[in-house]
């Protein structure tokens, strides 16, 4: 079966995004490189961070800019927030009380993909070796990626727009590179692969 290896997030400044990202607690989830690729708008993905409880999420800070502020919901309690470099994390927990100390830590990291069509975007993955965990026709799929600290979803691009708060429209490079055992390809929706690294 393949598997998601690492997500490579691409920035013009590698040295400030890998101190941001480690202070934000995403060190263990995500790498970080140089590029200068042009980038406007929605890049079409976001970091779904899962906290433990209320005050872990209100923890997770480290100068991230406030796009959607903290909320309880009948689902939970959430935030969405937008790293220096522009990538998007939507950080929640399903707890709506505090159960000990508030700490910045994550307990569950996933890449959402916004895409054209989770259908054709399903069965192009499936193709390539990723067995699906959940599915719930066009709305959302998640693989399973058990050799990975990162779980890999689909959602339809506009709804993960409106979801984080993003006007859709976005151009230019995606500025994330996934790497796993099928690659190197690239998507139906121009997320690029590489062959993961021994």
């Amino acid at each position: 079966m393949t598997s998601l290896a690492s997500v490579t997030l691409e920035t013009p400044d590698p040295a400030a995004m890998t101190a941001f990202y480690a202070a934000f607690g995403l060190g263990p989830y995500v790498r970080v490189r140089a590029s200068d690729a042009p980038a406007t708008g929605f890049r079409g993905f976001a970091l779904s961070l899962v906290a433990s409880q209320p005050g872990d999420v209100d923890a997770l800070d480290a100068g991230a800019t406030t796009l959607k502020p903290a909320t309880k919901g009948f689902w939970g309690y959430g935030a969405v927030v937008s790293a220096p470099d522009g990538t998007i994390c939507k950080i929640a927990t399903s707890r709506k009380k505090d159960t000990g100390p508030a700490a910045p830590r994550i307990d569950q990291v996933a890449l959402l993909l916004g895409v054209a069509d989770v259908k054709a975007s399903k069965r192009f993955y499936v193709e390539r070796g990723l067995a699906v965990a959940k599915s719930f026709g066009g709305k959302y799929v998640e693989f399973d990626t058990p050799s990975s600290a990162v779980t890999l979803a689909l959602y339809p691009r506009r709804a993960l727009a409106k979801d984080t708060g993003m006007p859709q429209e976005g151009a230019g490079s995606h500025r994330i590179v996934i790497a796993g055992a099928a690659g190197p390809f690239t998507d139906p929706d121009g997320f690029v692969w590489e062959a993961a690294s021994a």
